[in-house]
């Protein structure tokens, strides 16, 4: 997506873990201070609160929703900063000092600051680690537990660099392309592919450098080239093959040292070489799942070794062989990412239980499935109000059924009329029914919007 689109849903974007928030009020001593650029809307707020029924009165006392009215294309925990009277209010609301947290969804300076000013614990690894989660850490700690890893070269800054990686992989590998990432970039943004077909010599090399496709349609090759020497990055042969998929597996590090596999996707990608995260189906296919596990765990144990604590997610691709699947992992996501809210949304309305080991989610016996994107859109969608969206939910029994523990989840309500596009979580009893109850969703918002043309 452009920065000029992107920008205007970042408030939107805040809005994404409002579902988790059920699983903490639910306890009757816990209190949440949601902090967000924008105010939420009061209807968006009772949407989520209705999701649980049980809840009582109290509940209002104890969700404390707080926002500046600043919209701009910052980090909020910038604009925290910023408000030294914000922070005192902050600080007034924390009532019990001895048991608070600050949980953000990354985990930097920024971050790191605020956790001082109100001199309470975060819950996120220490920024000084941010390394392990660049693409560059990222291949360090796969070579450091022998996860299987695209062939590839770190370190590149200059043309020249990435000339001299690209004649090492065509020789030693000879694959069909390369992709270049930018050591630092999310959801595929910092990604370029370079098509290596029948590239073998230094001159041809060059041409289809100056020729990559950057994932950001606003850059072109030589604006990628500048930023690839002010952040550095590497390139790593293209993986290929029959029945191609882009699995991840979201993991835990405890402060006492303990690892946690919290659930296993199925990406889908999308964007101009299909590298850009659109949004996941969950579980993972059973024939990989359990090795994404061992995988991750391996992983999640050598982070933890080096001090990470918090949730992370390791982004793999995969293969049908003949011999089974093949799996690469591809990157490390030290933070919260696109598959986190839908996992939290899952737990949090039913209180199941993930078995690692066999890559399934259960409630009450029975195995629980979703589709879940940021990007359901639809022509004329952006003519729509969040009112609108939560009233066709509303009338035509889309919405979530605590008593089938079924049905469509919305987040990034507000999103609707700024850029044409709600989130959903589609949760059902089988992959083929969540993917029908995304399509009908899909497809009741799709006719309002053009009902109201």
């Amino acid at each position: 997506m452009e920065p000029w689109r992107r920008d205007p849903l970042l408030p939107s974007y805040e809005e994404r873990y409002l579902s988790f928030v059920l699983s903490l009020v639910r306890a009757p001593l816990t209190r949440v201070i949601y902090v967000t650029s924008l105010p939420i809307m009061p209807r968006l707020l009772d949407y989520y609160l209705q999701l649980t029924p049980g809840l009582d009165d109290t509940v209002w006392s104890r969700l404390i929703p707080v926002s500046m009215g600043d919209p701009s294309p910052r980090p909020l925990t910038q604009k925290i900063l910023e408000r030294p009277l914000l922070i005192e209010r902050l600080r007034r609301l924390i009532t019990t000092p001895d048991h608070v947290v600050v949980l953000p969804f990354v985990t930097t300076e920024l971050e790191a600051r605020l956790a001082l000013e109100l001199d309470a614990p975060i819950y996120g690894p220490n920024p000084s680690l941010r390394h392990l989660g660049t693409k560059t850490g990222s291949r360090s700690v796969f070579a450091a537990v022998g996860v299987p890893h695209a062939a590839g070269v770190e370190g590149l800054r200059t043309e020249s660099d990435l000339l001299d990686a690209l004649e090492h992989i065509v020789a030693t590998s000879q694959p069909d392309g390369a992709i270049v990432k930018l050591d630092d970039a999310v959801s595929g943004f910092g990604n370029a592919l370079i098509d290596l077909t029948d590239a073998r010599d230094r001159d041809e090399l060059r041409r289809r450098i100056r020729a990559m496709q950057p994932e950001n349609e606003a850059m072109s090759p030589g604006e990628f080239l500048d930023a690839l020497a002010v952040e550095a990055g590497v390139v790593e042969e293209r993986l290929t093959g029959h029945d191609f998929r882009s699995p991840s597996v979201q993991l835990r590090g405890s402060p006492e040292g303990l690892t946690e596999v919290l659930s296993t996707h199925d990406q889908i990608l999308g964007g101009k070489s299909g590298q850009t995260y659109f949004g996941c189906r969950f579980p993972a296919e059973p024939g990989y799942a359990s090795d994404l596990a061992r995988h991750g765990t391996a992983i999640a144990e050598e982070l933890v070794r080096h001090g990470v604590i918090g949730r992370f997610a390791v982004d793999f691709v995969a293969a049908r062989t003949d011999h089974g699947w093949a799996l690469h992992a591809i990157e490390i996501n030290l933070r919260n990412g696109g598959t986190t809210h839908p996992a939290l949304t899952l737990l949090a309305l039913t209180e199941g239980d993930y078995i690692a080991d066999e890559g399934r989610f259960v409630v009450d016996g029975v195995d629980k499935h979703y589709v879940a994107t940021d990007h359901l859109e639809a022509p004329g969608l952006d003519r729509l109000t969040p009112d609108d969206v939560l009233d066709l939910i509303d009338e035509r029994g889309l919405g979530w059924d605590a008593e089938s523990a079924t049905g469509a989840v919305l987040h990034m309500v507000s999103a609707v009329g700024v850029a044409g596009r709600v989130g959903v979580t589609a949760i059902a009893n089988s992959a083929v029914e969540a993917q029908n109850r995304f399509e009908t969703l899909q497809q009741s918002l799709t006719n309002l919007a053009a009902s109201s043309a």
